[in-house]
């Protein structure tokens, strides 16, 4: 592992001051607040709307599978002698690599999760009742598997994109992370106002998947990126 670095640091510092805001966020209780702005005892009228459930959700997870074949495309189109200011071939397809694997890990945990969804609580027409996430182990009698969003991932998977760049092109750097938080934000609207996920589903999806890129970043070989960041 490299040593510690300003960048690392300034990660570190992100990841940890995120984190305290996750962990204020579940003691605030606000995640049942927020499902009550769009639920009703008699369910969420957006779940199966055009705008969220085609367009954001469906639509959503279709671009985010588009977006990694591109990059897949771009990676081997990429000229085969490293450039300055430009990952190089390697480095695009570790990145691809790290991407693909936020993407599998976070809906992994979803799926032996005892979470259930918003629209599955009795008060919005369900079954389940509120459990916290914290109380591992304790159901709530719905389907569970709802913790983290995995919608989400489509875009807070493309952290790597960010780390990708960063330390060649730091203006591209900061425009892929603006629209991975955007479009990361408009998903997990989407999937409050369908009662799919709470507020906190969506953040710890997002916050997942920057320490799944942030911790990658410090392990992947960094001789290539050392020339291209001194020569760009």
């Amino acid at each position: 592992m490299t040593t510690t670095t300003p960048t690392l640091r300034r990660d570190l510092a992100i990841s940890l001051g995120a984190l305290l805001l996750l962990l204020a966020w579940d003691l605030s209780g606000l995640d049942l607040t927020a499902a009550h702005l769009f639920g009703t005892s008699q369910g969420f009228p957006l779940r199966d709307s055009f705008v969220t459930s085609r367009l954001l959700h469906d639509g959503g997870r279709m671009a985010a599978w588009a977006l990694m074949a591109l990059l897949v495309l771009a990676t081997l189109l990429a000229p085969p002698v490293d450039e300055p200011g430009h990952p190089s071939r390697a480095e695009r397809w570790r990145w691809i690599a790290v991407m693909l694997v936020a993407i599998v890990a976070v809906p992994a945990i979803k799926r032996i999760s005892h979470t259930s969804c918003p629209w599955d609580l009795s008060i919005f027409g369900g079954t389940a009742e509120y459990v916290s996430h914290w109380r591992l182990g304790v159901t709530d009698g719905g389907g569970g598997r709802c913790f983290p969003s995995g919608h989400a991932v489509a875009a807070f998977g493309f952290f790597g994109l960010h780390f990708l760049w960063r330390e060649h092109d730091a203006k591209v750097a900061r425009a892929w992370l603006v629209v991975v938080l955007l479009v990361g934000g408009f998903f997990g609207a989407a999937q409050l106002a369908r009662g799919a996920h709470y507020p906190s589903h969506t953040l710890w999806s997002a916050w997942l998947c920057w320490v799944i890129c942030m911790g990658a970043a410090q392990w992947l070989p960094r001789g290539t990126r050392r020339v291209h960041a001194a020569t760009a």
